[in-house]
């Protein structure tokens, strides 16, 4: 068995062979059961283990593993540590132990620019991130792989750390700046990519113009939320998977507000990778994205850093 650690992931990943891979994968698709959710420990010490089993069958068998420990920062110790451990489909043997973490941001960003290839205009440039965290690191570089992305902004709530990661961006290349006026720096953008951990909407579709992609990944629980309801109206909705539909706060509050039904979402990522729904059809067409991760997608990383690090 094969030991990736996440310096090792994330070389293996490339956006240039990462998103075709999902891609692939939505494309053929594989085995996905509900994710397990275990509470361990006592009131004062716990922590919340999230198991997100997936297969193709007769291939590959993974298991994710995340724990969260909301008490960790008390400890000096990050509150969330992942694993993924992927097997042969057909015998059981263990192939690898993968980092988590890796794995997960970059599956996200990737996911996130699979969705832009489809949904994003043909002439998109201009990338507003909002939002300075791990995800949000990687969103200028899964987009490069799509679209030619030649001026990125950043916002977040700490100007500082916005800050940062324009000065990060800046040292790989980029044009790169961070920007305090969200509002104006929404109505420039083709392309605005939310990875928060809001709960209250952080940015408003009044703010958007015709033909912008809106990106939503943030919101992946019922009590979480990155767009208001004017985000919603007018746009073509898709998802990465119908999950999205019982889990984000993003899409429960319109729909229970009567903005929109399930009826009206366009397309997933599997549907859009077998020809099933059309992407953006117009170049004032305003699209929205709504992701809240799937195993399907951390297993076709897994395969292609297992697949990667094998002899020729």
């Amino acid at each position: 068995m094969r030991i990736h650690d996440a310096p090792a992931t994330a070389a293996a990943l490339p956006y240039e062979r990462l998103v075709p891979a999902l891609e692939t994968m939505f494309a053929r698709g594989c085995e996905v059961p509900p994710r397990h959710i275990h509470e361990l420990g006592s009131d004062s010490n716990f922590f919340t283990s999230l198991i997100m089993p997936a297969w193709v069958p007769g291939r590959y068998y993974g298991v994710k593993t995340i724990n969260i420990a909301p008490g960790n920062a008390q400890r000096g110790l990050p509150g969330l540590h992942a694993t993924y451990l992927l097997y042969d489909g057909s015998t059981g043997v263990p192939l690898a132990l993968i980092d988590g973490n890796a794995i997960t941001t970059r599956r996200t960003a990737a996911a996130s620019a699979l969705a832009g290839r489809w949904l994003a205009r043909a002439d998109a440039r201009r990338l507003l991130v909002v939002g300075a965290g791990r995800i949000a690191r990687e969103l200028p570089a899964a987009y490069r792989a799509v679209r030619a992305i030649d001026e990125v902004r950043v916002w977040a709530r700490s100007p500082a750390r916005a800050q940062a990661l324009a000065q990060a961006w800046r040292s790989e290349g980029l044009d790169a700046r961070a920007v305090t006026e969200l509002a104006a720096a929404c109505g420039q953008a083709d392309i605005v990519s939310c990875a928060t951990l809001a709960t209250e909407p952080v940015v408003r579709g009044t703010w958007l113009r015709p033909g912008t992609h809106l990106d939503l990944i943030g919101s992946f629980t019922p009590a979480m939320r990155e767009a208001d309801d004017d985000c919603f109206a007018g746009a073509s909705l898709y998802l990465d998977t119908e999950e999205a539909l019982q889990k984000s706060g993003e899409l429960l509050g319109p729909m229970a507000r009567g903005l929109f039904t399930p009826a009206d979402v366009r397309g997933t990522l599997a549907a859009l990778a077998r020809g099933e729904a059309a992407g953006r059809t117009r170049d004032d067409e305003r699209t929205v994205f709504k992701s809240v991760g799937t195993a399907l997608e951390d297993l076709a990383a897994a395969i292609l850093v297992h697949e990667g690090a094998r002899p020729a």
